[in-house]
């Protein structure tokens, strides 16, 4: 069974942190062709991303059905 992936790509707000593009190479999920995955940009103090990720997990979910 093939499940959606959502990477919280969590301390966004500091100078050195991975990207999207950069995090999804280091994670070897471009090599991912047959599933959903997407991986989010969140710092966790403010909150910031943490919807839009949960919204697009929600989505993939649906979209299975």
């Amino acid at each position: 069974m093939r499940v959606p992936l959502l990477v919280l790509a969590n301390k966004q707000d500091l100078p050195d942190a991975f990207g999207p593009a950069e995090l999804s190479d280091a994670l070897g999920l471009v090599k991912i062709k047959d599933n959903a995955w997407h991986v989010q940009n969140t710092t966790a103090l403010s909150g910031h991303g943490l919807e839009e990720g949960f919204d697009w997990l929600s989505q993939a979910v649906q979209r299975r059905r």
